[in-house]
């Protein structure tokens, strides 16, 4: 597939192994600014070799990779731990993360029922 001292372009090589779904995808990140080679920002043509660290922003995860093969076409899924040394830390568990408040149904301003409701209750009618 690749030979000894070889070289991938990042978008193609961060497609390949996984990263993300489309090439488009990859090209776009890079462009972004939400994957760097070796702590600096790379554009999609910037090449990757072996034990070069790859930084990848994805979903709101940062995922930490280290090259070990250099690859130009998408493979299989059990082959791409031979392609990366994965470095990443473990996302955050549920505990971890804020819990977004979820508002019942109604609990803001009343409805025109429920308004018509508590005016009903107040003994004042709409006539």
């Amino acid at each position: 597939m690749t030979e000894p001292g070889a070289r991938a372009r990042v978008d193609t090589w961060v497609w390949c192994v996984r990263l993300f779904r489309t090439r488009t995808l990859a090209a776009a990140a890079c462009r972004a600014g939400h994957v760097r080679v070796n702590g600096d920002r790379a554009k999609p043509a910037t090449p990757v070799g072996p034990g070069d660290e790859v930084r990848v922003r994805v979903e709101g995860l940062e995922r930490i990779v280290v090259v070990t093969k250099p690859i130009t076409r998408r493979v299989g899924a059990a082959v791409v731990p031979d392609c990366l040394v994965d470095h990443s830390p473990p996302p955050p568990t549920k505990l971890d993360t804020p819990a977004v408040p979820v508002r019942d149904r109604g609990a803001g301003r009343p409805t025109k029922r429920e308004r018509r409701e508590i005016d009903a209750l107040r003994g004042r009618a709409l006539d």
